[in-house]
C-alpha cells in the first residue's frame, strides 16, 4: 500500500517542477515503507532526511529562479512557506542526528506540504506562469 503517490491532479504544468514534486512523492512513500517495518534502518530515514534537504534547497532554487524572473507577484509570500518549510526539515534533520526517532513526524510534515503546498500553493502560480508561456523542460 502507498502512503502517498503522485497523481496528475498534483501537476502544475512546468515539467522541470512537476518531476520534482513526483520525486518528492515517491521518495515519501519509499520512507513510509521503510518505517512499516519491525527494525527500521535508521540509515534509510538519514538518507531520507538528506535528500529531503538537498531536494528542498534545489527545487525552491527553481521556483524563486522562476518568481524572480518573471516577477510573479507573490514571489515573498511563496518564499516565506518555502523558508518555513526548510528550517522544519532541518530540525528534524538535527533531532535525528541527535538520535530521536520521529520517522513518522516527517511522514506527516511531507505528506501535509505536498497535499497542502503543491495543492495550492505551487497550483496558484501555473496560471501565471501559463501566460508567460512557461513550460521548463
Amino acid at each position: 500500500m502507498t502512503f502517498t503517490s503522485w497523481s496528475d491532479n498534483y501537476a502544475i504544468g512546468i515539467k522541470a517542477i512537476d518531476d520534482q514534486h513526483r520525486w518528492l512523492f515517491d521518495a515519501t512513500d519509499k520512507l513510509h515503507h521503510e518505517l512499516q517495518k519491525p527494525q527500521v534502518d535508521r540509515a534509510v530515514v538519514q538518507e531520507f532526511l538528506q535528500g529531503l534537504m538537498d531536494y528542498t534547497m534545489n527545487h525552491f532554487i527553481v521556483e524563486e529562479e522562476l518568481f524572480e524572473r518573471y516577477k510573479y507577484p507573490e514571489a515573498k509570500e511563496h518564499k516565506a512557506l518555502h523558508d518555513k518549510f526548510n528550517a522544519a526539515v532541518m530540525d528534524h534533520l538535527m533531532k535525528f542526528e541527535d538520535g530521536a526517532d520521529l520517522g513518522n513526524e516527517v511522514l506527516e510534515l511531507v505528506r501535509n506540504w505536498l497535499v497542502h503546498h503543491v495543492q495550492n500553493a505551487d497550483k496558484k502560480y501555473a496560471p501565471f506562469f501559463a501566460q508567460h508561456g512557461i513550460t521548463v523542460p
